[in-house]
């Protein structure tokens, strides 16, 4: 047993490295956003943007035939994500970038899709979708997953969460307009289904989270980690008929 007292980005990192997804999502939601893209074979240049340790940004590979540049702040990430490449013989088709969503390293009017699940709520939805317009190709697509309101209804306590994570929740109808005043024409949206939440993404990381206590037991940064984590799985449980991750798509213009 480890007897240093880690920080809440050790633990974030040490919670998450290992898991597949490190926010809710799933196989099946990525087919149904890139079936709103149209022909998939126009996609040549695509970015991540938050990818972390690219269990999407594998599966982009898989679906589109161009090359992919995962990008994430994590270093730890970004060489969890090249040995996947690796290992899957894709070093050619995908590029992993230790970067900031709010500085890209790249050229204007790069890509044909840029593809960020569970990220640009880090930086803001405007923000994010008035700042990344610039890197895209004329015609081409985002698709993003963000926090939203779909009802009418706003428990303060939800609210409080995401503000206190440094983020921040608005209704679909408030982000799809946000989307089309930002430069984009609006294709879709649709919620995440329960188990993008729970099975993808709950309960992995309540197991690692297990196993990190067992190795951090005097650590008080990890019992009040371990309580954040738990505190949003019982809201999300409580709450998750006026709140969830929705993804939206759309084409600059």
């Amino acid at each position: 047993m480890e007897s240093k007292q880690p920080s809440f980005i050790d633990l974030l990192l040490e919670t998450h490295i290992g898991l597949e997804r490190q926010g809710p999502g799933s196989p099946e939601t990525m087919k149904q956003a890139l079936g709103f893209l149209g022909s998939l074979k126009q996609f040549e240049q695509i970015a991540d943007l938050g990818c972390g340790s690219g269990g999407q940004t594998m599966l982009l590979a898989e679906y589109l035939p161009g090359v992919i540049t995962g990008l994430d702040m994590f270093p730890d990430f970004i060489a969890r994500l090249m040995e996947k490449a690796k290992s899957k013989g894709l070093e050619g088709r995908i590029n992993g970038i230790v970067g900031n969503m709010e500085d890209l390293p790249f050229r204007k009017n790069s890509f044909d899709l840029i593809w960020s699940e569970g990220a640009i709520d880090n930086i803001g939805f405007e923000k994010g979708l008035r700042y990344w317009h610039d890197f895209l190709k004329n015609d081409g697509y985002v698709a993003v997953t963000c926090p939203s309101w779909i009802t009418k209804e706003h428990p303060p306590i939800v609210e409080q969460f995401w503000s206190d994570a440094g983020s921040h929740i608005d209704p679909v109808e408030k982000n799809i307009e946000i989307m089309q005043n930002s430069g984009y024409k609006f294709i879709a949206s649709f919620i995440l289904p329960e188990e993008c939440w729970t099975d993808n993404y709950f309960f992995p990381r309540e197991s690692a989270i297990q196993k990190l206590m067992l190795k951090y037991p005097q650590s008080d940064n990890m019992k009040k980690y371990a309580e954040m984590n738990r505190h949003e799985v019982e809201l999300f449980l409580k709450y998750k008929q006026h709140y969830g991750y929705v993804f939206y798509i759309g084409q600059a213009i």
